[in-house]
């Protein structure tokens, strides 16, 4: 998607925000209880304020509130695959951040944010990979899992009807994007460089 979304799509795209914010940091809560390290756990708890500062926001834009949850969302115990699940889901977030800050430049500093988060798990991941051996490839493993959700959970997060005449683009133009960021990252790897976008193999 190279051009900004019209207008009309302002509002579609805050209230999926808000959702998303809401799940991002009960997820963040949840890893904290996980066998993380020192670091790790004072970047999450950082990671949680933030969060929680950007739903308020979005609850004030919308006048509306979250709806609440009274569990936290099961989350992977292996750090391994926790750091994979945060890193998917914060790039999704970024890109949606693109198309928010296209409509809404006054709310730049969220995609500041999420630059910064996305960085921080992409960093994670690559500490991982280049020790080698089991860890990396239950990290592989956890981003190939993933990968295979992520179209369905792109068309949950696409499904308004002021979307839907750029659902199609949005949608392709996303997973290229994340893909190839998994790729350069080391998580998933082509068989051939003539392989299908949508496929991408195991790395090795």
């Amino acid at each position: 998607m190279t051009h900004p979304l019209p207008s009309s799509c302002e509002q579609a795209i805050l209230e999926q925000f808000l959702k998303a914010e809401a799940m991002a940091l009960w997820a963040v809560r949840s890893a904290q209880a996980q066998d993380v390290s020192p670091a790790v756990l004072q970047f999450l708890r950082r990671h949680e304020e933030e969060e929680a500062q950007h739903l308020k926001q979005f609850e004030l834009l919308l006048g509306a509130s979250s709806h609440g949850k009274t569990a936290l969302p099961r989350m992977p115990s292996q750090w391994r695959v926790l750091a994979v699940h945060l890193y998917g889901y914060e790039t999704l977030g970024l890109e949606f951040a693109k198309l928010l800050v296209g409509l809404r430049p006054d709310l730049a500093s969220i995609f500041e944010d999420e630059e910064m988060h996305v960085g921080f798990f992409e960093h994670e991941v690559r500490t991982m990979l280049v020790h080698g051996g089991p860890v990396a490839d239950g990290a592989r493993q956890a981003a190939q899992a993933w990968r295979r959700r992520l179209p369905r959970t792109i068309d949950r997060y696409l499904h308004d009807v002021s979307l839907a005449p750029f659902r199609d683009e949005l949608r392709r133009h996303i997973l290229d994007v994340i893909d190839v960021r998994f790729l350069v990252v080391g998580l998933l790897a082509r068989s051939n460089p003539h392989a299908s976008e949508s496929h991408p193999q195991l790395g090795t």
